[in-house]
């Protein structure tokens, strides 16, 4: 009956040890978990819309090249890409990035190019819908634009596309920068129209005269 009771007394500790040790490793363990979810998702939402930069094409709205359907800011941009998904069919559609301050974070948008559509449709004349939060908050995201000339810029617009777009992941609360921030290679180097010309090399050069100049002290990488 002694050792009964005693191994009894034992089990108990022994219980009451684990069930401690079990209270103190189960909430870090649950908000260890929580913070790998949240990488992956923020990793996810980074790949789509480095993605996305990278596939921009020359478009324009009419049959004058010289205005293509692109317009960087540092809180959004706004482009043409070969439309992606299970029904599309080589179709293009317009896509918007955007941190707006409004907390929802980094939100993409796509519409149906429509050619028809003035220079000016860029930003406003198209119905964008299914908006889909890639980055979310307290996390924000801005952007940077540069040419061949390797010098940042806050905005781009113009004839040419940027030849890199740098996505940079901001900490809202604390104003860090977050290490997931990326950069964005353009595929497309130069337009159709360039392929044809007398000198290929002068038409991309036209159109780097096009480009916005650099904000002052404007860095290079």
């Amino acid at each position: 009956m002694i050792e009964v009771l005693v191994a009894l007394a034992l089990l108990g500790v022994i219980l009451t040890t684990l069930a401690s040790v079990t209270g103190q490793w189960i909430p870090n363990w649950k908000a260890g978990f929580f913070r790998l979810q949240k990488m992956e998702a923020l990793q996810l939402g980074l790949s789509r819309a480095v993605a996305d930069l990278a596939a921009a094409e020359y478009i324009s709205t009419t049959l004058q090249p010289k205005q293509i359907v692109y317009q960087g800011t540092t809180s959004s941009v706004t482009f043409v890409r070969s439309a992606i998904g299970p029904n599309s069919k080589g179709e293009l559609e317009v896509v918007r990035l955007r941190d707006e301050a409004d907390g929802e974070g980094l939100v993409r948008e796509a519409a149906a190019f429509t050619p028809a559509l003035p220079d000016t449709a860029a930003s406003e004349g198209f119905k964008f819908s299914g908006a889909v939060n890639l980055v979310k908050a307290p996390l924000k995201v801005s952007f940077a634009y540069a040419g061949r000339d390797r010098i940042w810029r806050e905005n781009w617009t113009g004839s040419d596309l940027p030849m890199i777009v740098r996505v940079t992941v901001h900490n809202s609360n604390s104003g860090e920068i977050v290490a997931f921030s990326a950069a964005s290679l353009v595929h497309v180097g130069a337009p159709a129209d360039c392929v044809g010309a007398n000198s290929s090399w002068g038409c991309v050069r036209e159109l780097e005269s096009s480009r916005p100049p650099p904000a002052s002290g404007g860095a290079q990488f």
